[in-house]
């Protein structure tokens, strides 16, 4: 089984490399499963998305900890579904960066040591003042994604990417591919 994790602040391109890296695999294999946290298809995900795009300190804890089982659900789910295949979950362990500092830590660590984690870690970066640029082009915008918090949450989030591929995404969208398929390639020949 491949595990493939694709993570990042919010706007960095998580989805988009994703949806690459998917159809890489499902050119060459069928069981390929993609898995988008939060996801619209069940309680948690439902909820963390609600409290996403609410204002509030208690949203911002609210929407971390219904995407925290959301992503357990899928684990539960999923990986198994994809023993002989590939499986991309998109915002996985890093949704953990959004809870205060004291806890964010401590919470990757639990996960990280409870969850299935692979080799295949791409965290996807940008620049606070890019992410919020390519933000402010969209309708509506989530309760994390002010200038302010997009510094915050990228300083907690890139002190936990120790075991992560980090993948610098302020360049165009085929230039960051190329960089993701260069480790994919690697990886795969291992």
């Amino acid at each position: 089984m491949r595990l493939i994790i694709v993570d990042g602040l919010d706007a960095v391109g998580k989805d988009t490399h994703a949806k690459l890296i998917y159809e890489r695999y499902k050119k060459i294999e069928d069981n390929v499963i993609m898995r988008s946290h939060p996801s619209v298809d069940n309680f948690f995900g439902r909820k963390a998305k609600s409290s996403l795009l609410k204002k509030g300190k208690i949203n911002k804890v609210s929407a971390s900890i219904f995407y925290m089982f959301d992503v357990l659900r899928s684990v539960r789910k999923y990986y198994r579904a994809c023993e002989d295949g590939t499986l991309i979950m998109v915002r996985y362990l890093m949704g953990t960066a959004y809870l205060p500092k004291r806890l964010a830590k401590f919470a990757y660590t639990f996960f990280e040591n409870f969850a299935p984690i692979s080799e295949y870690m791409f965290f996807l970066d940008a620049s606070p003042k890019e992410l919020f640029d390519r933000v402010e082009k969209r309708d509506f915008r989530e309760v994390f994604e002010t200038l302010q918090e997009l510094d915050k949450v990228r300083g907690k989030a890139l002190m936990l990417t120790e075991n992560w591929h980090v993948i610098d995404t302020n360049h165009s969208i085929e230039d960051t591919f190329d960089q993701i398929e260069c480790i994919l390639d690697k990886l795969d020949n291992k």
